[in-house]
């Protein structure tokens, strides 16, 4: 099911009608997309905050709804370190899974979206604590821009994920070679930015090691089993058949996919 909203400025709420009269930025796009997907909250809810720069409008919408006294009684589960001091910085009392293992609704972005709504997620370093709040939520809306929107996974030539042990990781990602073969996959640990090239590490302490596929890997519930079944793999991004509804910002307005 889809529906389309036009809007005409970054500014303006999302259910605006007007067609736009200038070119909206990404950011301005994501905003957009954000400000939609709080609407879906209500007071008293459990939410999960999610990471990234498009999840961020909406932590920070969440806190400005706060303080005005538009919603009340709202307690956040955040998907990273960065999104629990972001939360506090706005205001919104926060839990854990194991204080509140049922969560009303998460918000967050992801790095692609294909056509029956499984999603890229973890190019921003934080897809463990993501699966595990969203795995947990009765209603998961994710917001993206419309150049998130894929083929099929991975079709976007860029990262898709998987958080690793240390203990050799590079023979786990000869390991990732090896099973995507016939994908054309290359495996590259993410680095921090800087002259040293630093692995990065992620806030469990773990190492991100990037695939990039020239081809579609196929069935991904096969792909996904077979990368958990190695071992040293934590967790991979591929966010399957676990988003409700997803909200695309475009230059000509929002489009909301639901399952």
């Amino acid at each position: 099911m889809e529906g389309a909203i036009l809007v005409s400025a970054p500014s303006s709420p999302p259910s605006s009608t007007s067609i736009p009269s200038v070119l909206l930025s990404q950011d301005e796009l994501k905003k957009i997309a954000a400000y939609k997907a709080v609407e879906y909250v209500e007071s008293g809810m459990v939410l999960g905050l999610g990471t990234g720069s498009t999840a961020k409008h909406a932590v920070d919408r969440i806190g400005d709804l706060l303080r005005q006294g538009k919603l009340h009684s709202i307690v956040g589960v955040p998907t990273s370190k960065k999104t629990h001091e972001q939360a506090v910085s706005v205001g919104i009392p926060l839990a854990d899974l194991d204080s509140h293992p049922v969560i009303d609704l998460a918000i967050d972005g992801a790095d692609e979206v294909d056509p029956h709504l499984n999603l890229v997620k973890g190019r921003g370093g934080s897809l463990l604590r993501e699966k595990m709040v969203e795995g947990a939520c009765r209603k998961f809306v994710v917001i993206v821009d419309e150049s998130k929107l894929v083929k099929h996974l991975g079709g976007s030539g860029l990262a898709m994920p998987v958080e690793v042990v240390p203990f050799c990781w590079k023979f786990t990602a000869r390991r990732f070679q090896s099973l995507f073969e016939e994908a054309g996959c290359v495996a590259k640990l993410r680095t921090c930015s800087g002259a040293k090239g630093e692995p990065y590490v992620t806030d469990n302490g773990n190492y991100i090691v990037d695939l990039y596929f020239k081809e579609d890997i196929g069935d991904l519930k096969a792909a996904s089993d077979a990368i958990l079944q190695l071992a040293g793999v934590v967790e991979h991004g591929m966010f399957l058949d676990m988003a409700t509804t997803v909200i695309v910002a475009g230059e000509r307005g929002i489009t909301v996919k639901n399952k």
